[in-house]
This record gives structure tokens, C-alpha cells and sequence, in this order.
């Protein structure tokens, strides 16, 4: 199963802070996106494997925007 962890918020992605392939917790940052010179972190609210990275460096983001997709660590499903 798969989630997407999307922009809450418009701006530019400062930075992607994780890799394809690695292991995310909930609550881990993921990205930040930088809104009117203030940089906000996006956090993830799943467990997973990074499958995808959709959003790079200095992408413009609108809310919802899709900025990374998550193969989900079918153990911890109950947690989602």
C-alpha cells in the first residue's frame, strides 16, 4: 500500500532530507518548504519505505501538492 505525503502549505522546497529507498518514521521530517522567508518542515505521518521523490530542490509547491510517495510498512498499518 502506498501514501503520499503532500504540501501543507505553498512555497518553494528548501530542501528534500530524505533518500529513495530509506526508511521513514512518523513524525520524521521529510522536506522543508520555505513560505515568505520563513522554512517550515513538512512531517510525515506514515511509516515507510521512500518509493518516490516527486518534489526537488526549488520546486514551487501549492497545498497538496504531492511531494513524496511512501511504499507503507505493512506491520505498522494499524498505526497510520
Amino acid at each position: 500500500m502506498e501514501a503520499t505525503i503532500n504540501a501543507h502549505m505553498p512555497g518553494l522546497v528548501a530542501r528534500v532530507t530524505v533518500s529513495e529507498g530509506e526508511f521513514v518514521k512518523k513524525g520524521q521530517t521529510v522536506a522543508v518548504i520555505n513560505c515568505m522567508k520563513t522554512e517550515l518542515a513538512v512531517i510525515s505521518e506514515y511509516e515507510g519505505k521512500v518509493k518516490q521523490i516527486v518534489a526537488k530542490e526549488w520546486d514551487e509547491m501549492d497545498v497538496g501538492s504531492s511531494m513524496i510517495i511512501l511504499e507503507l510498512d505493512e506491520g505498522k498499518l494499524g498505526h497510520v
